[in-house]
């Protein structure tokens, strides 16, 4: 089975090929559906599959550069990208990104940056899953009491609404986001895009991750908008985080360019996808998503205290990695493919 590893020159370790063509094609349809570049599924996929954490991260980012390009201009023409918005974001996400780069290079030359950021990658899945899963309960919760009152919730009601509190921050300059729907202080979206930006060089990922929840729960977009908004911060953040990883000598090229063949692709699947399922069907799948790739991340942690055990976790990891991505994206394919019928069903009737 030799000829299912190739050789990846930079970074010097052999990789299972078949393994670089799944991800791309599965991070473009659920990185496109999202409204990330699907890189916190990447990374660990990558560390996974045999790359060092730093290769890991500077591969990731420069295949995701290439498909949020791809999966922004298309989310721009169902109107759901917030370009003022996503300016202004720019500013904090690129010095934070690069405050979070310099860390990496720092723990790899303690020797830590393995151990250190797989557990900030478990807390912070831990932290957005319960997020996600608590707004999905709290707008429950309000469905039955309106129900109750032989009322109807209102189609744009939201269960966690944080971000009206923080609207109440009036902090000039004072911006209004068409798009989005938000008149707030501009300071609110620069301090959240710095702070995802930060976490984004540590983790090697485009801040997708965090920067849409962030989106919805703390600055208040539509969930529509914060998908296409936020693969428009994705792309700009790529290009940028794939320039300075590859400077830094931890990009490996050929792997890149694997996923980035099937990514895009998959890329155009997941952003059509968006113009049928809506909302909070995005939001749970998102959960979903979030606590699979939490508890593969686990699997690798635990190695260390259970050896005897160590050959079945990487190969439990490694499948519900490319197990969670295989199946989400067919998920997504396959309810993008009904919505597509009933469309075509209703132009046809009309």
């Amino acid at each position: 089975m030799e000829w299912l590893y190739i050789l990846m020159p930079i970074a010097g370790v052999k990789i299972f090929w078949p393994g670089l063509i799944i991800l791309g094609v599965g991070v473009g349809i659920i990185g496109g559906f999202f409204g990330m570049g699907g890189a916190w599924m990447v990374t660990p996929g990558l560390n996974i599959l045999g790359f060092p954490m730093a290769f890991a991260i500077g591969t990731d980012i420069a295949h995701m550069a290439g498909k949020s390009l791809i999966s922004t201009m298309r989310h721009g023409k169902f109107g759901n990208v917030d370009y003022k918005l996503g300016m202004i974001m720019l500013v904090g996400t690129v010095v934070g990104f690069e405050v979070g780069a310099q860390m990496v290079m720092w723990l790899e030359r303690m020797g830590n940056v393995e151990k250190v950021v797989r557990w900030i990658y478990i807390a912070l899945l831990t932290l957005i899953a319960w997020m996600v899963f608590h707004d999905v309960a709290k707008r429950r919760e309000k469905e039955r009491q309106a129900a109750a009152k032989g009322e109807k919730l209102e189609a744009g009601a939201t269960g966690v609404e944080w971000h009206k509190t923080l609207h109440k921050i009036k902090i000039p300059p004072m911006v209004h986001l068409k798009e989005a729907g938000i008149y707030c202080s501009a300071w609110l979206p620069i301090f959240v895009s710095f702070a995802t930006g930060w976490l984004a060089g540590i983790l090697g990922i485009g801040g997708g991750l965090i920067r849409m929840p962030a989106l919805i729960y703390l600055i208040g977009c539509p969930t529509h908008v914060a998908v296409g908004t936020d693969l428009f911060e994705v792309m700009i953040s790529g290009l940028y985080g794939a320039a300075t990883y590859t400077y830094k000598g931890r990009t490996e090229l050929v792997a890149a360019m694997i996923m980035l063949v099937g990514a895009s692709v998959g890329a155009q699947v997941g952003a059509v996808a968006t113009k049928y399922i809506k909302g909070y069907g995005i939001r749970i799948a998102f959960g979903l998503a979030v606590v699979g790739c939490a508890l593969s991340i686990l699997m690798k942690l635990v190695q260390p205290w259970l050896p005897q055990f160590k050959s079945a976790l990487d190969t439990g990891a490694t499948v519900l990695v490319l197990g969670l991505v295989s199946c989400m994206s067919l998920y997504i394919f396959i309810r993008m493919v009904q919505g597509v019928k009933m469309e075509l069903a209703r132009k046809k009737a009309a």
